[in-house]
Order: structure tokens, then C-alpha cells, then sequence
């Protein structure tokens, strides 16, 4: 079972009765947010199947003054592998051949899992069908999210089976497509900052004018993740530390 999902009586009923009373080898995790890895336990407990992925839920860095983690609530901090696992290794689970593709960005022990000899990837939420991953710092990192992209695309495989979303079945194009996005929202935080707004919530009013408001909390930690690499890469200048509060300026 990979990704049991959320803690839901309903839905781990459901995963019992697909299982059928077969042996559950496995539950593997793609990675520690909670609708991906909080019914865990629970299935573990039903199965006795032992749990991995790739180490306890982390931050991708230390946390800066001021600075709060967004989504520390969403995350199963608490989880411990039965069996850590590492970039590069081939495993197997009930007759497939798996290999370990560690993808940070999204958060510190994200990981993909290649389908020996299939041409698939399962890719949890670092590649999703419908949208862009949301990268919230510090426990993601868009340098990280980015590295992990351009790793994916230096792979054979051709179709993505995310956590999220419809199988894409042009595994590259994605890709590519993903990286022009966030090169877009880049430029646009660069044009804004440029025009003299200073701040997250003023970045976000500018180019987000079009999308539904309930929806800008979100954008705000996604611009906060793209200013913080831009301060990380010298491009701009953040003047009370780069967090929600702060301020921001060309370089």
C-alpha cells in the first residue's frame, strides 16, 4: 500500500475490504503530510505490515527569526520508519521491483518510486495531474523543488502516476511545463518588486488579481518560497528577514 492517506474510518474500511485478507507486504510513504501518511498507523496496526519511507518528517532548513512553518499542523511528525529508505535503492513489494528516487522541494523527505521496467514513476505529490505542487518554506525549499525537477528529467520514464490528480502520461512535457511556471511566477515577483511593491500580500494582490481570494493564503507562502530563493540567489534584497512580514527589494 503506498500513501494509505488521511485518518478516516471509512477509508481505511475501504482499503481493508481492497486488500481482501491478502498479506499487506509494505506500507510505503511517498511522505509525511498527513493526507498522505496519517492512516498509517492504523493500517499498520490491521495489517502488521511494516512501514517505509525515506525518514522522520524535517524541515529543509532551520527556521529563521519570526519565521513559522505554515503547515507544521499537516505533518506526522511523530511517524518512524520500519525501514529507512535511501536514494538509489531497488526494492521489492509484492512482485515489484521499485526504485528510490529522493525528490525534496515539496517537503525534506519527499521521494518518488520508479516501476522496474515500466516506464512509470510514482511521484506523490512532487509531480501532481490537476496542479503545481505547493512549496511552503521552511518546510520545503523551491531551490530543492527545482533541483528535483530537473532531476526527473534527466530519467528514462515516460509516464507519472501521482498523489494527486490523473496519470501523465508525457512525463517530460510536464515537467518542462512546471519549470516555465514557476520561471513565470519568478519573473512576475522580480516585475512587481521592480513597481515598488514590498511586500508578500502586495505581490500577491498584483499577480493573483485573477484568482479566487480564498485561494491567496496559499499563493502567499508559494511567493514567500520564490522570494526566499531569490534572497538565497542574491536577486533580491529582504530588508526585516524574508518572511510573510517582511519586506523585499531589488538587489
Amino acid at each position: 500500500v503506498l500513501d494509505p492517506g488521511p485518518d478516516d474510518a471509512a477509508h481505511l474500511a475501504a482499503l481493508l475490504a481492497a486488500v481482501g485478507g491478502r498479506r499487506v507486504e509494505a506500507i510505503l510513504l511517498t511522505h509525511t503530510h498527513r493526507d498522505h501518511s496519517a492512516l498509517a498507523p492504523k493500517l499498520q496496526a490491521a495489517t502488521g505490515a511494516p512501514l517505509w519511507f525515506a525518514g522522520r518528517h524535517r524541515l529543509s532548513r532551520k527556521p529563521r527569526p519570526l519565521e513559522r512553518n505554515s503547515v507544521d499542523s499537516h505533518s506526522d511528525w511523530d511517524l518512524v520508519p520500519d525501514r529507512r529508505l535511501a536514494d538509489g535503492e531497488s526494492i521489492t513489494v509484492a512482485g515489484l521491483g521499485l526504485t528510490v528516487i529522493t525528490t525534496p522541494g515539496h517537503c525534506a523527505n519527499h521521494i518518488c518510486l520508479g516501476l522496474t521496467g515500466s516506464g512509470d514513476v510514482l511521484t506523490g505529490d512532487h509531480v501532481m495531474g490537476w496542479n503545481s505542487t505547493l512549496v511552503s518554506v521552511p518546510d520545503g525549499s523551491m531551490a530543492d523543488y527545482m533541483a528535483s525537477l530537473d532531476r526527473l528529467l534527466q530519467r528514462p520514464e515516460r509516464r507519472y502516476l501521482p498523489g494527486h490528480g490523473d496519470p501523465v502520461d508525457d512525463a517530460h512535457a510536464r515537467l518542462r511545463a512546471l519549470k516555465a511556471h514557476r520561471a513565470m511566477r519568478e519573473a512576475a515577483i522580480l516585475d512587481r518588486l521592480a513597481k515598488g511593491d514590498a511586500t508578500v500580500p502586495a505581490v500577491v494582490s498584483a499577480i493573483y488579481r485573477d484568482v479566487d481570494p480564498r485561494l491567496h493564503g496559499a499563493a502567499a507562502l508559494s511567493v514567500l518560497a520564490h522570494l526566499q530563493d531569490l534572497a538565497e540567489r542574491g536577486k533580491i534584497v529582504a530588508e526585516d528577514g524574508a518572511t510573510l512580514a517582511g519586506r523585499y527589494r531589488p538587489a
